[in-house]
């Protein structure tokens, strides 16, 4: 309580739109972390609460606890999402679009690792953060498959690669906004202009066969039993 009001001192401000947990307490219990947010909120500090970082379980099971205690629910989950690192669309994606969870999306571009300059060597010629930290972990053979397709459209369409990775999350309907990080004013307006670029069925087509994720269960049981269900259904 004292730290929100501290940080509201600081930044001159009556309230904070959206306060977000940046990862998860083990050693907290779930109720006790909810009633201190509720208690924000209700005292008019907090407009909104979310997490980052969290697994589809966890939040779940917070919806649930809010849903039964009458506590404020999380609105958001801060989490990250690229073309190249589609691993929450097992679990967190469909929780998300199911129970009204909003999705912020950081490090859109993998670190840099998706704004074009690197090689398949990892050089670049201006230098990069990767080259100091090399952060997110990415599956650097999977990350350059989807830099070559989306070199092409980008070459096609006149923009960046950069542009092409964030415009291909905008058109992602989970995802309510992207947070986007730049050293340089240059590279702040090339990422702005990612909000312009339409890409079509035919290029979104094209960049979802070469990041797809491979199929795992429950998926493709679920899948299965889903056409059959819905084969059921069309016969009847």
């Amino acid at each position: 309580m004292e730290s929100v009001k501290e940080s509201l001192r600081r930044l001159q401000l009556d309230h904070i739109d959206l306060y977000q947990l940046h990862g998860f307490d083990p050693a907290t219990p779930i109720e006790e972390t909810l009633y201190a947010l509720d208690n924000l909120v209700q005292q008019g500090h907090v407009r909104y609460i979310g997490v980052s970082n969290w697994a589809a379980w966890q939040i779940v099971k917070a919806l649930g606890i809010s849903a039964r205690l009458g506590l404020s629910r999380f609105a958001s989950l801060q989490a990250y999402y690229t073309i190249a690192g589609r691993d929450l669309e097992r679990e967190l994606i469909p929780m998300m679009q199911s129970e009204g969870v909003g999705l912020m999306v950081w490090s859109p571009l993998a670190g840099g690792l998706l704004s074009g300059k690197y090689d398949r060597e990892g050089q670049t010629a201006e230098g990069g953060r990767r080259q100091a930290f090399d952060f997110p972990p990415v599956n650097k053979d999977r990350a350059f498959d989807c830099i070559d397709v989306m070199r092409v459209i980008a070459e096609a369409k006149g923009v960046s690669v950069a542009q092409i990775a964030l415009a291909w999350l905008l058109h992602q309907s989970a995802v309510s906004s992207v947070i986007i990080g730049a050293k340089r004013p240059e590279q702040l307006a090339d990422n702005l202009a990612a909000v312009d670029i339409q890409l079509s069925e035919v290029e979104l087509a094209q960049l979802d066969a070469v990041s797809a994720l491979p199929r795992e269960y429950p998926g493709w049981m679920l899948e299965r039993q889903g056409e059959y269900r819905r084969d059921q259904l069309a016969q009847q």
